[in-house]
């Protein structure tokens, strides 16, 4: 599975891609197959958006507590908010999606932030 994400321009917030609009929660992305063209179509319409959001990709998702997470560490850590404390950004919501990504495991890059960089 994948999601899209990005960052909003106007306070840095991570956002997801949620049928051709950005939300803040990751509990909220729409996800796709692997192999759906649909989520390079939302990519590229992400893309377009250069005075919304920076840094639009595709990012791989592992199962986690029957829900899926980003299997990324990175994309873990923007998913939940800031490490410094727990009680502090999206992580201090709680909720079983929260739960599912402070519990996945998986330290590979996704593919998508791997074409990200090799672009620049």
């Amino acid at each position: 599975m994948k999601a899209l994400t990005a960052n909003r321009l106007t306070d840095g917030e991570v956002v997801f891609w949620k049928d051709g609009r950005w939300v803040e929660r990751f509990a909220d992305a729409q996800l796709w197959a692997v192999d759906d063209p649909a989520a390079v179509e939302a990519e590229a319409l992400g893309k377009g958006q250069g005075t919304t959001v920076v840094d639009v990709y595709l990012i791989d998702l592992v199962e986690s507590e029957g829900l899926w997470a980003p299997l990324s560490y990175r994309e873990r850590i923007r998913a939940l908010g800031p490490t410094n404390h727990p009680h502090h950004g999206k992580q201090a919501e709680g909720g079983a999606v929260v739960e599912a990504l402070q519990h996945a495991s998986g330290a590979a890059r996704s593919t998508g932030r791997v074409n990200l960089i090799k672009r620049k």
